[in-house]
């Protein structure tokens, strides 16, 4: 064997590998056997003291209604997970992940997610990745009059996050809103919105029986928003005003791992 064709196989090798870790990852956390094992890692997002304190003053129980409502949602679907999360706010870190590319190209945006997900695995100071646990870097920022945060993102491949969230404690339940939605982009689900955030009829909606024109008082998660009685679409003030559809119960395999659950303990 001659020994272009040993690295060839050598190559090959370390590819079939890192496609059979990621399929047993995903596997794993989308069984709901257990908790979600969730790392949240603070970040000053623009090196305001506002951030400074904000990521400073974090607690875990600052982030109990994302337990709290998914434990409600996986009620919904057959069977009440407790916790359903285990979370662990580890320490802020100085360092800001590689911002993803503003044209939308294909071969870019691979290489950036391949970039993040080497970036993650050098701050996470382990010598093997740490499979099955789901890591959110939440980067606060100072609340400007007219500028919007960048967009966050969710990974289901390296079961990455990245979430730009606002440094003031007033903000922390919708803040905590997008942390969920993120999260539950490392598990499958996708995005239930259109241009300008209105939510997509029906899979967006809460209640998507309901005709389109009626008003909501809840937001499906991955849409995020909700259209209120005077027809405008609007954040909900916190988690408790949102649900899990039956869309995104399937995506991240609410209803298939809950059989599968039932059905081994009979």
């Amino acid at each position: 064997m001659t020994f272009r064709r040993f690295r060839i196989l050598i190559l090959l090798g370390v590819l079939v590998a890192a496609v059979g870790l990621t399929w047993m990852e995903q596997s794993l956390v989308r069984s709901w056997r257990g908790p979600l094992d969730v790392a949240l890692v603070p970040i000053n997002g623009d090196g305001s003291p506002e951030a400074a304190e904000m990521v400073r003053s974090l607690k875990t129980s600052d982030f109990d209604d994302i337990n709290a409502f998914l434990e409600r949602e996986s009620a919904r679907y057959g069977a009440r997970l407790s916790p359903a999360m285990q979370l662990a706010l580890l320490p802020a870190l100085e360092a800001l992940p590689p911002a993803p590319p503003r044209d939308g190209s294909v071969l870019k945006t691979m290489l950036w997610s391949l970039q993040l997900r080497w970036w993650v695995y050098q701050q996470s100071g382990e010598l093997l990745p740490q499979l099955g646990t789901i890591k959110l870097f939440v980067l606060y920022h100072a609340q400007q009059d007219g500028v919007a945060l960048e967009h966050s993102l969710g990974l289901q491949k390296g079961l990455i996050g990245v979430v730009h969230a606002y440094a003031d404690p007033r903000q922390m339940r919708q803040n905590n809103i997008v942390i969920a939605h993120e999260l539950l982009h490392t598990l499958g689900a996708t995005d239930k919105y259109e241009g300008g955030g209105r939510p997509v009829y029906p899979q967006g909606y809460a209640e998507p029986e309901l005709p389109e024109h009626l008003p909501r008082r809840e937001a499906e998660i991955m849409a995020g928003r909700l259209v209120n009685s005077a027809g405008r679409v609007v954040m909900p003030p916190g988690l408790e005003q949102c649900v899990i559809g039956a869309t995104t119960a399937h995506e991240i395999n609410f209803d298939e791992g809950f059989r599968l659950r039932f059905a081994a303990s009979r």
